[in-house]
C-alpha cells in the first residue's frame, strides 16, 4: 500500500532561481512515496513483546524519513498468533513480529532457533551462529522446503526462560509427572517426555486458563510479560532456570515481493534497523526485567531455583528427542551438526575467556560483603 507525498526538492529551487528573469522564480516539486507495510505481532498490545515489535518499526520508521512506514498491529487483529507465517506468506499481511519455535509444526527443525540447550550457547550465540555460523542459510532452505515466500530476520537474545509457574513447587522431577502444563515448540516434546500433559496454548490464553484449572503450570518467558499477562494473579510460585528455551530470539518477517519492491536504500534500512533493534532490545530488557522481578517479588510470589536433577532430566529428554528427531528430519539434522560445530568452538572461547561475574556480584552483594 503506498500514499503519494509531495516534497519540495531543493536542486528544484536553484534551478528555477536561476533561470527566473523579470518575475517571481517557482521552485520545481518532486514527488516522493511513502510505502506503508502492514505488521502484526503475535502478541498481546500490552505485552512488552509487542512494544519491541513498535520499537523496531519506529527504528525503520525514523531512518527512512518518510519514505517506509511500518505499522504493528497487536496479535488477532487480522489473523490468530500462530497463523502469522501464513499470513505473511500469503501477503494477506506485508510482515510480522514473533518467534520462530511457533512455527515447528510445519517442520520441526525451526524449533532449534529457540527450543533446548543450544549446546550450551547463551542467546547472543545462537544469534551469532545464525548471522555468522550458516544458520541464516539453514532457516531459508527450511522456508523455502515449506513453499513459504518469507524473508527472515532474527533479532533480540531473550534472557533464559523460567521453568515455569506453578500452583506447587517443584521440587523432583516426580513432581512434573501428570502436571498439566503450557509450553511451545519443542519444549511440548521436552516436557512431554518428562510426563507432563502439554497444551500449547498462545500467550493471550495461558493465564485465563490457570484460573479456571484447565492447566496446572505454564511457563511463558519474563518478568515483565509474565506480570503484565496476570500470572501473579492466579499462581504464585514460580521456577527459576531452565533448559526448555535457553536461547531464543525473535523474529521479523516480511512477504518476500513486498520486500524485494523496495530500493535497495530502504532494504538497507530494514537491515541495519534490525540490527539497532536488537541491541537496544536486549538492554531495554535488563531493565525492565530486573525492575518487574522486584515488582513480582512484593506481590507476594515466590521464586525459587529449578533443582539441579530437573535441569539434568530436561538434557536426558532432549538427548532422546533430538536423536528421535534427527533421524526423522534430514533438515533438523543439518541444523543440529551446524549449532554443534559451532558451539563446540565458540562455547570453548566464551567459557576459558568469560569471568565469573557471580563472584563479584556476591562480593558487592552478597550475604558476607561489607556495608558501605
Amino acid at each position: 500500500m503506498t500514499e503519494k507525498k509531495t516534497v519540495t526538492s531543493r536542486r528544484g529551487m536553484l534551478k528555477g532561481a536561476a533561470v527566473a528573469t523579470g518575475a517571481m522564480a517557482v521552485p520545481m516539486v518532486a514527488t516522493a512515496q511513502t510505502t506503508t507495510l502492514r505488521f502484526q505481532s503475535t502478541w498481546p498490545a500490552k505485552d512488552i513483546f509487542h512494544e519491541y515489535a513498535n520499537d523496531f518499526a519506529t527504528k525503520v520508521n525514523a531512518m527512512a524519513g518518510g519514505r517506509l512506514k511500518i505499522e504493528v498491529l497487536p496479535a488477532g487483529a487480522v489473523v490468530p498468533a500462530f497463523q502469522l507465517l501464513e499470513a505473511v506468506a500469503k501477503g494477506t499481511l506485508d510482515g510480522g513480529h514473533g518467534v520462530v519455535a511457533y512455527h515447528y509444526g510445519k517442520n520441526s527443525a525451526l524449533a532449534l532457533w529457540g527450543s533446548g540447550p543450544a549446546f550450551g550457547m547463551d542467546p547472543n550465540m545462537v544469534l551469532a551462529w545464525h548471522n555468522y555460523g550458516g544458520g541464516k542459510d539453514l532457516l531459508a532452505e527450511i522456508y523455502k522446503s515449506l513453499n513459504l515466500d518469507v524473508v527472515s530476520y532474527l533479532y533480540g537474545p531473550m534472557p533464559s526462560q523460567p521453568f515455569g509457574w506453578f500452583k506447587k513447587p517443584i521440587s523432583k522431577v516426580a513432581d512434573v509427572k501428570g502436571t498439566k502444563f503450557r509450553t511451545v515448540g519443542l519444549a511440548v516434546d521436552m516436557y512431554t517426555d518428562m510426563g507432563a500433559a502439554v497444551n500449547p496454548l498462545p500467550g493471550g490464553e495461558i493465564v485465563p486458563a490457570l484460573d479456571r484449572g484447565l492447566i496446572d503450570g505454564a511457563e511463558f518467558n519474563n518478568a515483565s510479560s509474565d506480570r503484565v499477562l496476570g500470572f501473579p494473579d492466579v499462581v504464585k510460585n514460580c521456577m527459576l532456570q531452565s533448559f526448555h528455551q535457553s536461547g531464543e530470539q525473535f523474529e521479523i518477517l516480511f512477504n518476500k515481493a513486498k520486500l524485494d519492491a523496495l530500493p535497495a536504500e530502504l532494504k538497507a534500512i530494514v537491515d541495519y534497523g534490525v540490527q539497532a533493534a536488537s541491541a537496544d532490545m536486549s538492554w531495554k530488557a535488563i531493565q525492565r526485567n530486573s525492575q518487574d522481578y522486584i515488582e513480582l517479588k512484593k506481590a507476594g510470589v515466590k521464586f525459587y531455583k529449578t533443582p539441579d536433577a530437573i535441569l539434568r532430566a530436561q538434557l536426558a529428554s532432549w538427548d532422546k528427542i533430538i536423536a528421535k528427531k534427527g533421524g526423522e528430519n534430514p533438515l533438523f539434522k543439518k541444523v543440529l551438526d551446524s549449532q554443534k560445530a559451532f558451539a563446540a568452538r565458540a562455547g570453548q572461547w566464551q567459557n576459558d575467556y568469560m569471568v565469573d561475574f557471580k563472584m563479584a556480584y556476591n562480593h558487592y552483594f552478597g550475604k558476607g560483603a561489607k556495608k558501605s
